[in-house]
């Protein structure tokens, strides 16, 4: 019997409706509702994504924020803030917890390792680094977060592919490097970086590889939908939810 999983392409998606699809997504599979999945976007608008844990005015320059039209979201996930824009892929796994850390792998390396295996097939030499990043010759070209409710997993995160790292810069706070000393872009890495088509086709090859999985494309079911639509309006667009205030 195959392992049929679900492959969703939302292609570009606001900042509010993106996280609030994996949260449905997510939520849906834990109740045994859909099967496995692969989503896949890109986010319409700059955005930040602060971690759940994290204070706003600690990880962002709000008033650079403002003045550059930068989206903040807040996701369930932990982890640190991340800056996205149309340049980055953003994807998500949602599987068993068992499943995602099958033989007691750590719980980020199949789908971190899954990812550097579709980046290797464009030519470069990227790697995972524990725990949830990938690098190309130390430099960080994708990172993830994982949230679990239940025995379900999302493992979701981003493949800069030719992001603004000005940008980046001047809107992201925090000890340490800025994102320009420790961050690298496939267009920088490449003469043609890989084109948002390709790279999708190079994660789903690599991801259905990794977890023996025949992906089927799909979409959102009624319920789903619906749990996006009540999550947009009572959380990802309020900005007591997004800045804590």
């Amino acid at each position: 019997m195959s392992n049929a999983w679900r492959l969703i392409d939302s292609g570009q998606v606001g900042p509010p409706e993106s996280a609030a699809m994996d949260d449905a997504i997510l939520t849906c599979h834990a109740d045994g509702a859909v099967p496995n999945t692969l989503h896949f976007y890109v986010r319409s608008t700059p955005t930040v994504s602060i971690g759940y844990f994290q204070r706003a005015e600690e990880a962002l320059d709000l008033q650079e924020c403002a003045r550059r039209g930068v989206a903040i979201v807040r996701r369930r996930s932990g982890g640190s803030t991340i800056y996205t824009d149309q340049g980055q892929l953003v994807f998500a796994v949602i599987a068993p917890v068992e499943e995602v850390a099958r033989g007691g792998a750590n719980a980020f390396s199949r789908v971190c390792g899954a990812v550097a295996d579709a980046l290797r097939s464009f030519g470069i030499d990227a790697r995972h680094r524990p725990v949830n990043d990938v690098e190309v010759g130390g430099r960080k070209v994708s990172g993830s977060a994982q949230l679990r409710r239940h025995e379900s997993v999302l493992h979701h995160g981003t493949v800069i592919v030719d992001s603004d790292i000005d940008a980046m810069d001047a809107v992201l706070r925090g000890a340490g490097p800025r994102p320009s000393a420790r961050v690298t872009t496939l267009a920088s890495l490449l003469p043609q970086p890989p084109s948002m088509g390709d790279l999708k086709s190079a994660m789903a090859e690599s991801i259905g590889s990794v977890f023996h999985a025949e992906l089927r494309t799909g979409s959102l079911v009624d319920r789903e939908r619906e749990l996006v639509g009540s999550s947009v309006r009572e959380c990802y667009s309020r900005r007591e939810w997004n800045l804590r205030i």
